[in-house]
């Protein structure tokens, strides 16, 4: 019988809920607290907090990176203009109190929270946050070469270079606390989009201090700043230090809202899951993120509590067709039906898993019952690649060590598994492990000889356009992909307004990628984490949006 001690949290959010319908009414503002019910009404924070991770992050410079170990921290610290409601999934006052629409969906003017400092005692106001919003439009090719994953691109397609291509226009000061940001094409998702960590506001002189736009640095194996390695937000935590094996952050005095009770948050890494779970089990941690399968049953025996997040990421073998052999379709498609991904998610993932057809999760509009997918069959797999004219060419398949993901568990052992299939049909495959802190995602995200690779995307925030058109909506180094159909398809999705049209627009971008197979979707993977009995609440979110004022403790 399972311990009274196991509990589930789902967050249930629905299809209707998750896009958010855009109006020219301006957003009601939320409560500003005032300066007692943010510090003297309260107890001030005393309690330490001990949070376990897979990782250590790859910088603390969320415009740069898209680690979501990076982004876990970088959440505690800083903040953007908009915040997202753990239950719905739509945009709420964050550093904007209220905004409003205008112009045909291309102006968006957003009324500031007053009287707020960035931890380095920096005002926040109009000027600030177009500082922020400049920076990232102008980032130099050379961050952009060093920093493959960065989201601005992923959002607003282009830089200031490529003006003409780009949805950003440009940001304007109106007044200290009324700034506007104008768009080139209407961006439906927009207000959503604004609520993912790479768009958290960073203080200008701390980037200016810190030569953010300098990667000269190396942090986790990766290019970094010096402000990366301290950063400066708005946020509830300040922080402390960062030392071989843990971050501190400590409870910002400033804060302009609810400080919690957690004074001291450490992030220690452990690489390995039994590692986090003996940690858990001798009391040095108060908790821990990414559960696997083969430590869930574990848990549940020694009555540890478990909270599982609503699947919100989707696992993938990458394929990059600037590698001869997989410009093939016909290589491609056996590579999909040697894939046995009910055996594979019955070893390697928690119960409830869903295998995968496409790329955009069963609960977000867009989602097509009906894409195409060739299913597992070996026999005609070796039939295909026999029919391909493939000679035996060597495949590099990239994947990571030492790492958990949400999406990827166990990557070794799912590695070990695809790669048994995908020889079992005749391919030829060279194995290329890669430490997760040696660069992986830069090296699997860039051009280069990476012809197979495993990775999966954690969806930042509640749009179909999330997760193919971060993956698929322009040609890029990770899959080598050109369909200028689908390109347009997805630049003309993302403008339409929520409704029939907009899903169905999606729903065929969704067929026509599962047609024509640029990688392999494998499954929707359920995350959970692992708490221990002195955490009462813990703010569990399927988008990651965990900030840790939420968290309460047992005295």
């Amino acid at each position: 019988m399972v311990s009274s001690k196991l509990r589930r949290v789902t967050l249930q959010i629905g299809a209707g809920l998750l896009a958010v319908a855009l109006t020219s009414c301006t957003v009601s503002p939320g409560p500003t607290p005032s300066a007692s019910a943010a510090g003297s009404a309260a107890a001030e924070p005393s309690k330490t907090f001990n949070f376990g991770t897979p990782s250590m992050p790859l910088g603390l410079d969320p415009a740069v990176t898209s680690d979501s170990e990076s982004y876990r921290i970088t959440r505690q610290v800083m903040e953007g203009l908009v915040g997202v409601d753990a239950s719905t999934g739509q945009p709420t006052p964050l550093l904007a109190t209220s905004w409003s629409q205008g112009n045909d969906g291309l102006s968006y003017d957003f009324n500031l929270r007053s009287k707020v400092t960035f931890q380095d005692g920096t005002v926040f106001d109009a000027a600030a946050v177009c500082s922020n919003f400049n920076r990232w439009f102008n980032f130099p090719a050379t961050v952009r070469q060093q920093a493959p994953g960065i989201a601005f691109k992923r959002v607003f397609k282009s830089f200031s270079d490529e003006a003409s291509l780009s949805l950003f226009k440009n940001c304007k000061v109106v007044s200290p606390d009324h700034v506007q940001i104008n768009l080139a094409k209407p961006f439906t998702g927009f207000l959503q989009a604004l609520t993912l960590p790479a768009f958290a506001m960073s203080s200008p002189k701390a980037m200016a201090d810190g030569k953010a736009d300098v990667l000269d640095k190396k942090l986790s194996g990766q290019p970094a700043s010096a402000y990366a390695s301290h950063p400066v937000g708005t946020g509830p935590y300040v922080f402390s230090s960062w030392t071989q094996n843990r971050i501190t952050l400590t409870s910002y005095k400033g804060y302009w809202g609810d400080r919690g009770e957690i004074a001291t948050v450490n992030f220690i890494p452990f690489d390995y899951p039994q590692a986090r779970l003996q940690a858990l089990l001798a009391g040095t941690i108060d908790g821990y993120d990414l559960v696997t399968a083969g430590t869930f049953d574990q848990l549940v025996k020694k009555g540890m509590q478990i909270v599982q997040r609503d699947p919100f990421s989707v696992m993938y073998l990458g394929m990059n067709e600037s590698v001869a052999p997989l410009q093939n379709l016909g290589v491609r498609q056996a590579i999909e039906m040697a894939i046995d991904k009910d055996t594979l998610i019955h070893k390697f993932f928690i119960d409830n898993t869903s295998p995968a057809t496409q790329f955009v999760p069963p609960k977000l509009s867009g989602f097509n019952n009906n894409a195409p997918s060739l299913g597992y069959d070996p026999d005609k797999a070796k039939q295909l690649l026999a029919k391909s004219g493939y000679k035996g060419e060597e495949l590099k398949f990239y994947y990571p060590l030492n790492v958990t993901r949400a999406y990827l568990p166990t990557p070794e052992k799912i590695y070990a598994e695809i790669s048994a299939e995908l020889t079992a049909i005749g391919l030829n495959i060279k194995p290329v492990p890669v430490n997760w802190d040696d660069g992986y995602l830069q090296k699997v995200q860039s051009p280069g000889d990476h012809a197979l690779h495993l990775l999966g995307w954690n969806g930042g925030y509640s749009d179909p356009d999330n997760f193919v058109g971060t993956l698929f909506g322009e040609n890029n180094g990770e899959f080598g992909y050109s369909d200028p159909q689908v390109f347009s398809k997805i630049d003309r999705a993302r403008g339409l307004p929520d409704g029939a049209d907009r899903n169905s627009q999606y729903q065929t971008i969704n067929a026509q990628i599962a047609a024509t197979v640029p990688a392999v979707p494998i499954a929707f993977p359920i995350s959970a984490l692992a708490l221990s009995d002195r955490v009462e609440k813990y703010p569990s979110s399927p988008v990651l949006n965990e900030v840790f004022t939420n968290v309460r403790l047992k005295s």
